[in-house]
């Protein structure tokens, strides 16, 4: 029992001292260094990098407030930053895309959510779809949909969400029956992010058996008759971006609007998703990375008892924690982003780890 008792505190006045090391490098420039968002990056990626932070404290970070509180969806501000690309971050070039990796859309995505979280996720649905159809669809499909989507002329929307089928999306109801050259859609969609306002939406629904082979791809856009929507969700944040029930009743569209093949829609959704995550988890480093920083200048100005908040030892292990979990979530989402942009037997499973570390500590870590 001694000897357990003294293998105990050996082990907590390692895991201490290595607390106050962190924290030693916490101070000042060495902080920032410390969980500096362009360290090994290339050249051209600190460039637009840099043009996404500077984006996002000019046009994002000083309307975020107000688009929460009022429900603002900035559709203006969101058409300014596709005109430096970011619209189809991921989508070829020939249809208006930049062309950029997996890895180079996640240190974009982590820069602008420092602007506004809630936006930069919603940017980030609408480049999975843009991506979908670019990468699934017909070249008649790619330039028909993709240039007005890179441009954010026209907003799209990702619909598999069901209210019966979440996590289980191969039982999904919605139903896409042929009728001639249409298909007629019945059912409906969930917490549609961007539903109500988009103009492109991206369906996933059954066209065959049950079970995931039974689904098809389609694109519905706004304005087709059979297509409602449900009101608009109350949410405790992430305001700017609605998020409605998309309802299909007798909705007929041309079977042109079909993305890939019958029975291929499971299949695509999925590859969507596996960039989804990363994007997703990219958004919640943007907004941890943001809230250290402000914790560790209030720290430094906030005084309790005659001393700056900053000299605690609590309070400076905290921070140390905080900064080591961003820089971990950091690597594991990088590392994912790569792994699929080689399409590595690992990449989905990186993904989907990526998310479920990455969305877990950073959402803490502004709240240690």
């Amino acid at each position: 029992m001694a000897c357990a008792g003294i293998l105990f505190h050996s082990s907590r006045l390692i895991i201490s001292r290595g607390l106050q090391k962190v924290h030693h490098r916490l101070q000042g420039r060495r902080m920032i260094s410390c969980i500096d968002p362009s360290i090994g990056l290339a050249d051209e990626q600190k460039e637009f990098q840099k043009v996404a932070f500077d984006f996002a404290a000019a046009e994002m970070a000083p309307n975020m407030a107000e688009w929460d509180q009022q429900e603002i969806f900035p559709v203006e501000t969101m058409r300014k930053a596709a005109q430096l690309g970011f619209g189809g971050i991921y989508v070829q070039p020939d249809v208006g895309g930049s062309g950029l990796s997996r890895l180079d859309t996640s240190i974009i995505f982590e820069a602008l959510s420092t602007g506004c979280t809630s936006t930069t996720a919603y940017i980030s649905i609408h480049n999975m779809c843009a991506w979908m159809i670019d990468r699934f669809g017909s070249e008649e499909q790619r330039h028909r949909y993709c240039p007005k989507l890179c441009t954010m002329e026209k907003f799209a929307s990702y619909c598999l969400t069901e209210p019966g089928s979440g996590s289980d999306a191969a039982s999904l109801l919605t139903t896409a029956k042929r009728d001639g050259d249409h298909y007629v859609l019945s059912g409906s969609k969930a917490f549609i992010s961007g539903g109500g306002e988009a103009d492109v939406y991206v369906v996933m629904c059954r066209t065959g058996v049950k079970g995931s082979k039974g689904i098809s791809c389609v694109v519905v856009e706004k304005g087709t008759p059979g297509l409602s929507f449900g009101k608009k969700e109350k949410k405790v944040g992430w305001n700017s971006q609605p998020t409605r029930a998309v309802v299909f009743e007798d909705c007929a569209i041309p079977l042109t609007n079909r993305i890939g093949e019958e029975g291929q829609g499971f299949n695509i959704a999925m590859h969507g998703l596996n960039g989804g995550r990363i994007n997703i988890a990219s958004c919640s480093l943007g907004a941890a990375y943001a809230s250290i920083l402000l914790a560790r200048d209030h720290l430094k100005v906030r005084k309790q008892f005659g001393e700056p908040l900053s000299s605690s030892q609590y309070l400076q292990f905290k921070l140390a924690e905080m900064a080591t979990k961003l820089v971990a979530s950091r690597l594991l989402i990088r590392s994912a982003a790569v792994a699929l942009q080689q399409g590595r037997e690992d990449a989905v499973a990186l993904c989907s780890m990526a998310k479920l570390f990455a969305t877990d500590e950073c959402f803490a870590a502004p709240m240690k």
